[in-house]
């Protein structure tokens, strides 16, 4: 069975987003991908941080952050970067790895160490990567509306998980994990966005692009 192709567009939510030429070497854009890896793993550990979902629920989302929220995403943002796409590459291969680290940490020092050492590391993980989403932050300043409010949350959410998983405050990890629901949504919307556009061949869901000054 045929079936019809919209063309392949750029890098969504950049300020020169447009529809393009196909590439000749064929690569597909796989931004969407990322973003929904991204989202299903945050949101799966969401639940958890904001008390919906039993802790016991724990060794499955160590799973699906290790092979769908960190390889796939890793292996997409690489696949952005030899499209030309530095920022979502950048990106995604960062949050790629970052699931790959959490998950480790989850199986390896949680699973042995005392409740103190294993906040502590887990802690540290998180503003390191709090710090490191405050970069994109900037960044997102030149893409799109909808990237800017998804990046500030993470990067809030990524301090007050740290906070909560450092000090043991398990309020500030219900806080935590309640924006993080509310990001896992941002990035299902993204990708949202990205896939009607393909589809489409035209901008179906907004996300505001900015425009470079």
């Amino acid at each position: 069975m045929s079936s019809i192709e919209a063309p392949p567009f750029r890098e969504l939510g950049s300020a020169e987003a447009v529809l393009a030429p196909p590439p000749s070497v064929g690569w597909g854009n796989s931004g969407p991908l990322c973003l929904i890896a991204f989202a299903a793993t945050t949101f799966m550990i969401s639940m958890i941080n904001a008390g919906v979902i039993a802790k016991a629920a724990t060794p499955v989302v160590i799973s699906v952050g290790l092979i769908f929220g960190g390889a796939t995403q890793l292996v997409g943002g690489l696949l952005q970067l030899r499209t030309g796409n530095t920022l979502n590459g950048a990106l995604f291969s960062t949050f790629g790895a970052f699931w790959i680290a959490l998950a480790a940490i989850l199986q390896g020092v949680a699973k042995d160490g005392p409740a103190a050492q294993v906040g502590h590391a887990v802690g540290l993980l998180l503003y390191t990567f709090a710090i490191v989403a405050a970069m994109f932050l900037l960044v997102s300043f030149r893409t799109s509306v909808a990237s800017l409010l998804a990046l500030t949350n993470l990067t809030v959410t990524l301090l007050l998980l740290a906070a909560g998983n450092y000090g043991g405050s398990s309020s500030l990890l219900h806080v935590g994990g309640v924006l993080g629901i509310i990001l896992a949504g941002q990035a299902t919307y993204l990708a949202a966005a990205e896939l009607c556009e393909y589809a489409y061949g035209r901008t179906v869901i907004p996300i505001g692009r900015l425009a470079k000054i």
